[in-house]
């Protein structure tokens, strides 16, 4: 018989929370996330365990007998993670700022400008991991945390980071200037790509653009960073993230070939561990801000 994948790991974190405190609020505000995120975990869990482990009434919640029998053992194995976590962790420097984010993130916005944040603050040293799937982020131990998810699951606490919209890009050679009626047709030859895992599709961002929205997508990416890699390399034009691309733009390596920019429904939010905030995460929060606005506006702001 094969063995079933266990859920999530950031399930059990917030059933610990949620059970420990009795309150779907509270355990939010404990784990830096919205209360219909953490409602929305728990009811996953629940589904997947094919039984109900909270009793929710008026005015708070209770477990169930299910809820009390799962309790013990996910409780242990949490304090368990902790404690062999620990013996790996080095000792805590408040001039270490450790930095959890996805590899576009990454790549494309932190590398070209960590330097300037660095040259201005000489004392401060910074250690970067990357990860993809969002229950990282949540059970990461990370002063900052850059965070690719929907807006009501980023945490209440979090700020957006950019603008948050997507638009049209392809290698300067696809078009001289934004696309406009008259040259749709080309544009339309031109290979689509996207990536996989965003809510806003291609159907969307044509209605918005008057484009043909029958327009098949050729590519599927699993990143933002690999649909610009993809789209500056001549494989085709990306519908991804303006911010991740703006490099590349101000590059001239890529180019907006439409003038419609869209809001995406899911994007990047940053925000400071809620168990390690301190000064040098405040001020590196603020620095990326103003780094991601100052990007945006540099790369768009003749559209």
């Amino acid at each position: 018989m094969k063995n079933r994948a266990l859920p999530p790991l950031g399930w059990f974190r917030v059933f610990e929370s949620a059970a420990r405190l009795l309150s779907f609020t509270a355990a939010a505000d404990e784990l830096g996330l919205t209360q219909s995120a953490v409602s929305q975990q728990i009811r996953a869990l629940e589904e997947r365990f094919g039984c109900a482990l909270f009793i929710r009434k008026p005015r708070g919640i209770a477990l169930t007998d299910d809820g009390r029998r799962l309790l013990p053992g996910v409780t242990d194995g949490i304090a368990n993670l902790r404690a062999a976590a620990d013996a790996f962790e080095p000792a805590t420097d408040p001039e270490l700022l450790t930095v959890a984010t996805s590899v576009s993130i990454a790549q494309w916005f932190l590398a070209p400008r960590l330097k300037d944040f660095l040259n201005q603050n000489s004392q401060v040293r910074v250690r970067i991991i990357t990860a993809v799937w969002p229950d990282e982020f949540i059970a990461s131990t990370a002063d900052v945390r850059i965070r690719f998810c929907p807006a009501e699951a980023a945490g209440k606490n979090s700020k957006a980071l950019g603008s948050n919209r997507i638009a049209l890009f392809g290698s300067p050679g696809d078009s001289s200037k934004p696309t406009k009626q008259h040259n749709v047709a080309e544009l339309m030859n031109e290979p689509l790509i996207q990536p996989v895992g965003t809510a806003d599709t291609w159907t969307k961002f044509a209605q918005g653009a008057d484009l043909p929205v029958e327009k098949q997508i050729d590519t599927y990416v699993d990143s933002h960073g690999l649909a610009v890699d993809f789209a500056q390399s001549g494989s085709g034009m990306a519908l991804t993230s303006m911010l991740i691309a703006a490099p590349s733009v101000l590059a001239k390596k890529l180019k907006l070939l439409h003038q419609h920019t869209m809001p995406a429904k899911d994007g990047y939010f940053i925000d400071t561990g809620s168990h390690r905030e301190n000064d040098v995460a405040k001020l590196f929060v603020q620095w990326l801000q103003e780094q991601a606005n100052t990007a945006e506006s540099d790369a768009y702001e003749r559209v």
